[in-house]
């Protein structure tokens, strides 16, 4: 069965924190798009909306959102995900994943786009804090 390590960044904050799921818990990913926005609850975090920005395979190939399917290919590229040139103009053939979430894939990439709604309690203030105070 497929097993994910799945990065979990918060836009807001800066921070990530990564999540293991295993098993059943990894079934609903496989077969999703990077761009898809899944509901939290999917991978133990309820009450989030996350979007799949990115991944890597068993072999540490970057997933690109540009290839279809679930393929691994050598493409030749020039700029974005999985090359950076150092020559202006230079492009070289890359291996890279295909946007489909696979059983080779090990690693996802996730970004929060809604956070559950906290309530705020509404505190009352202690009268007998005060009346205490006042007595003495």
């Amino acid at each position: 069965m497929a097993k994910f390590k799945i990065i979990v960044s918060d836009p807001e904050t800066g921070k990530s924190q990564s999540v293991e799921v295993e098993e059943t818990q990894a079934v609903p990913l496989i077969g999703r798009k990077l761009g898809e926005v899944i509901d939290g609850a999917a991978i133990k975090l309820s009450g989030y909306k996350l979007k799949i920005t990115g991944g890597s395979d068993k072999d540490g190939f970057p997933m690109r959102p540009n290839i279809h399917g679930g393929v691994r290919v050598g493409a030749i590229l020039s700029e974005g995900v999985g090359f950076h040139s150092t020559n202006k103009g230079e492009r070289k053939r890359k291996t890279l994943r295909g946007n489909v979430i696979t059983d080779a894939i090990v690693q996802i990439n996730m970004k929060i786009l809604e956070q559950p709604k906290k309530s705020k309690k509404v505190e009352k203030p202690k009268e007998e804090a005060q009346i205490s105070n006042t007595v003495l």
